[in-house]
């Protein structure tokens, strides 16, 4: 007995010296196959043990193994599981080296319910794409717009548009954000009447989006959207994130402080899991006058049934307020407005100081939360059901001033009811409205008015007399559902079929924000009640009430509803071997539109109320991707999408009369491209052609006496070919560079018409003016881009990184009145620009785990502080020596003076924008 337990003994001691003395480590370092960067907390598991660790912020990870051989399981989200073997002597190290692990969007299941997000596959689906991850976003976006991140990206041109927050916009390969389609979760967001997006409605979208898959050209998703440019995918965090949380705070210049809270329960043993988020910015805004508030929250919830059943409940939205600058001045007031002949790139004429406060007539306030319910339902080994429900509920809208004193309003060129510094004079507009008389800036006396009798003689603003801040509220519901059904037959075919339903309301009217001293506005456009005098006055800011009703205002100026429905099916079918990659697809839609007018037109009046006009549509497209070994792959696509026209294009001129011109829009595209992967570089260069025929557009006008007003253009078509790059490559472990460039040659194609239309939709000018526009070059964006950047890690957890990006090619937006005449001097050139960026980041453990940490992250933009004119609204040509003949002869004198008032050899008369000059942000974050 003695002897056995001595056994038994010895035994045990053996098995514990052995296990000690043949532990050995494990190292290597996780890399993007796609962008050829590291990839932090990429899970590392020993095969068959709890053994396991999170990778660092540079992709290294280091464990210990308790046995000489094996495999590691490497999982990272939206990446391929990989299984890598390993042999390591007793006491020993063995260094994997780079690791590479594969785009997979399949594996977003950890995130959203896949069924319904169309994300395109490296290697496998044929359209050109890029993909922006979180940890990117999160570092490098600091203070700027949430598009702004796409900068550099082939074909994408981002500009602040007028500067206020939120008020950013994009272009991709030269059409702009309204025939993009922008989806959340596979949720299409752009607005049902006008396809517009607004990125202040979205202005925390940032702070919850895992990634961001830009893909350009008509794209792979399978439903029938306005995707003529390309298609914005943004993923959402889900409620299953990781357990763990983030606190941080930021500050920025011209007073940028952000606040951001997150937590995340992880998948708990019950199934249940949450996710939240809450952050708060502020600031004065770059350009004069467009101070901001902005709240971001979100909410998600989910549920593992069981093995096979999965829900998602989300919510978020972005209550916020900021004022803005809505029209563009011309180039020579900056210039009066800034030192030395300098422009004031700042510089706004939308706002004023009343009572000692900055008081600005244009501000957008705007709640737009939406909400959605996904179901994931795994049928069985071959089959999934994927179905998403949501609503989108919008309140708010953007204010103005109208009316006039003396015959001049705010915006009168001479500038009368503007203080000598260049501001609205609010403090004398009240002073008019309360019944005094006014000296103008020129020195005019205005009498005092007499009171309104109908109003008990009391002070009564009109939209001729006396001026008033008003708002244009844009208020909307939208319910839609996306139900897709995933069917694969064999190991090589896989079949979807699905339907998309959409129905909206949108809810367009006016009311009084601020009499500004006045006691009534008296309003005479609702023909159902004439001469009504309104004392409501209802702030411009957002009410945290997403549901709040709006039955109760008073409204003026226009009232009326715009109603929307969709119905839609689609269906694909996609053959995958392992070379090979086809698909098909095609959708049919049917768009119903209807126009209820509560003021334009008697409750009798047909009118009043339409019947749904409803037009088909719908696309079809197909490609083919074939990868020739592991390094090369090819792929060609091509489609044809029949797109219907937008709301205001069915009822031009804001009437109920439907468009007699009424057509819809056809595009047609082809694309191919080429890949090149390896661990230390990467490439893909794609060519493209689109035809757009028969579009029809709405163009604001946005200064001088009609600002406000509007131009219908019908008819127009364009062609956009050309071609893009974008590489990236490891020099060592610590360097990393990243490059694109993209040329593109995008024209109009054929003549058009135009009808022009003032603030209160009445004709100015000829009807039906013809525009020769064939060959004219498409405006607002640049037509070649090119970028180069790189990262360099210092030491552990200090990386440091820098960017330029140039911009060429870029030409003002059509100004109709330059193109009536086939002898036209084509569209204005802008003067290129080249901009860049910085930044740090420094990472400091503060934990036992890699997911404790302090994150320190410095940004600087524009670091040259460049001055440039990121857009034009108009094109107007410099003038040359014959436009200033006298007697046959040149008036020289005359000549060389207005050479003087160019800037960079543009006419001083042009609206334009400037870009931003240096901005920086610093921020703190506690990661737990």
């Amino acid at each position: 007995m003695k002897t056995m337990k001595n056994w038994l003994l010895s035994g045990l001691l053996f098995m514990v010296v052995s296990t000690v003395f043949s532990q050995g480590k494990i190292t290597g370092t996780i890399t993007d196959g796609q962008m050829g960067g590291s990839l932090p907390s990429a899970n590392v598991l020993i095969k068959g043990t709890s053994t396991a660790v999170v990778t660092d912020i540079d992709g290294k990870f280091t464990l210990t193994s308790a046995t000489e051989s094996g495999e590691l399981v490497i999982t990272f989200l939206g990446y391929e599981t990989k299984t890598v073997a390993f042999k390591v002597a007793a006491n020993k190290t063995q260094n994997l080296g780079t690791i590479v692990l594969s785009s997979n969007s399949e594996s977003l299941d950890d995130v959203v319910v896949t069924g319904v997000v169309d994300i395109a596959k490296d290697r496998k689906t044929p359209v050109a794409m890029s993909t922006i991850k979180a940890a990117e976003i999160q570092e490098k976006l600091g203070n700027q717009e949430f598009p702004e991140i796409l900068n550099n990206t082939p074909s994408v041109y981002v500009t602040k548009g007028s500067g206020g927050f939120g008020d950013s916009r994009i272009n991709i390969r030269g059409f702009d954000q309204k025939n993009i389609a922008i989806m959340v979760n596979g949720v299409p967001v752009n607005d049902m009447e006008t396809s517009a997006v607004y990125w202040s409605n979205w202005a925390g979208i940032s702070d919850v989006t895992t990634f961001m898959q830009v893909q350009r050209g008509l794209g792979s998703s399978k439903l029938a959207i306005s995707s003529v440019g390309g298609t914005v995918n943004i993923v959402t965090r889900a409620a299953d994130k990781k357990e763990g949380g983030t606190l941080s705070n930021s500050i920025g210049n011209d007073q940028y402080l952000k606040f951001l809270a997150t937590y995340s329960t992880g998948k708990m043993d019950n199934g249940l899991s949450a996710s939240v988020l809450f952050s708060r910015t502020t600031g004065d805004g770059y350009v004069d006058g467009t101070k901001f508030e902005a709240h971001n929250y979100f909410i998600g919830l989910g549920y593992e049934i069981n093995a096979k059943n999965s829900l998602q409940l989300t919510f978020t939205g972005a209550p916020q307020t900021h004022n803005q600058r809505f029209t563009s001045p011309t180039i020579a007031q900056y210039r009066a407005a800034g030192t030395d002949g300098e422009p004031n790139k700042r510089y706004n004429r939308d706002f004023g100081t009343y009572n000692g406060e900055e008081y600005s007539f244009k501000s957008n306030y705007y709640h737009k939360p939406i909400a959605s319910l996904n179901w994931d339902y795994q049928i069985n080994e071959t089959t999934k059901l994927a179905t998403v429900l949501y609503g989108s509920w919008g309140r708010g809208g953007g204010s103005s001033a109208v009316g006039s004193i003396g015959g001049k309003n705010v915006y009168t060129p001479a500038g009368d009811l503007r203080t000598p510094d260049g501001q609205i004079d609010i403090n004398k507009i009240n002073a008019y409205n309360s019944g005094q008389a006014i000296t103008l800036l020129d020195g005019t006396v205005v009498p005092a008015r007499a009171g309104d009798a109908g109003f008990g003689g009391g002070q009564v603003n009109s939209s001729g007399s006396g001026i008033s801040k008003i708002a244009s509220v844009n208020s909307h519901d939208w319910y839609g559902g996306v139900i897709s059904l995933n069917k694969k037959f064999g190991q090589n075919f896989t079949f979807d079929i699905g339907a998309d339903v959409r129905t909206y309301k949108g809810m367009h009217y006016q009311n009084v924000n601020d009499l500004l001293g006045a006691g009534a506005f008296k309003d005479n456009s609702d023909v159902n009640n004439p001469n009504r005098y309104l004392t409501g006055q209802y702030a411009s800011e957002p009410s945290g009430n997403p549901w709040v009703s709006t039955s109760y205002q008073q409204r003026l100026g226009f009232n009326n509803d715009g109603k929307v429905n969709w119905v839609g099916g689609f269906t694909q079918l996609e053959y995958a071997t392992e070379k090979l990659t086809a698909f098909i697809q095609g959708a049919l839609s049917n768009e119903g539109f209807k126009r209820i007018d509560h003021f334009k037109y008697l409750s009798t009046d047909p009118l009043s109320e339409t019947k749904y006009e409803n037009i088909l549509g719908g696309n079809v497209k197909g490609g083919v991707n074939y990868n020739l070994n592991e390094q090369h792959n090819v792929y060609v696509n091509a489609g044809y999408y029949s797109k219907q026209p937008f709301f205001n294009a069915v009822y031009p001129n804001n009437t109920s009369i439907v468009n007699p011109y009424l057509t819809n829009e056809k595009i047609t595209g082809f694309e191919a491209g080429y890949g090149f992967r390896s661990s230390f570089f990467t490439a893909n260069v794609n060519v493209y052609y689109t035809s757009w025929k028969d579009r029809n557009l709405r163009q604001n006008i946005t200064s001088g006496d009609n600002a406000g007003g509007y131009l219908d253009f019908r008819g127009l078509s364009e062609i956009h070919t050309g071609v893009e790059l974008e590489m990236t490559a490891k020099i060592t472990d610590d360097l990393r560079l990243n490059g694109m460039f993209s040329m593109g040659s995008w024209s109009y194609d054929g003549n058009a018409i135009v009808n022009t239309y003032d603030v209160s939709n009445n004709p100015i000018g000829a009807a039906n003016q013809s525009l020769y526009m064939n060959g004219v070059k498409v405006g607002d964006a640049a037509q070649t881009t090119a970028s180069v950047g790189a990262t360099y890690k210092v030491v552990k957890g200090l990386s440091v990184d820098a960017n330029y990006r140039f911009n060429d090619k870029l030409y003002a937006l059509i100004s109709p009145q330059n193109f009536t005449s086939p002898n036209n001097q084509g569209s204005l050139e802008l003067p290129s620009y080249g901009l860049m960026d910085a930044g740090v980041t420094f990472r400091v453990p503060v934990g036992k785990s890699e997911k404790q940490n302090l994150n320190f992250r410095f940004n600087m933009n524009n670091v040259l502080n460049k001055l440039y004119i990121s857009e034009s609204r108009t094109n107007t040509f410099a003038k040359t020596q014959n436009d200033f003949m006298t007697g046959g002869a040149p008036d020289v004198a005359a000549y060389n003076a207005y050479q003087a008032t160019l800037y960079k050899g543009l006419d001083p008369n042009n609206q334009v924008y400037f870009g931003f000059g240096r901005t920086w942000n610093f921020s703190v974050a506690y990661n737990f």
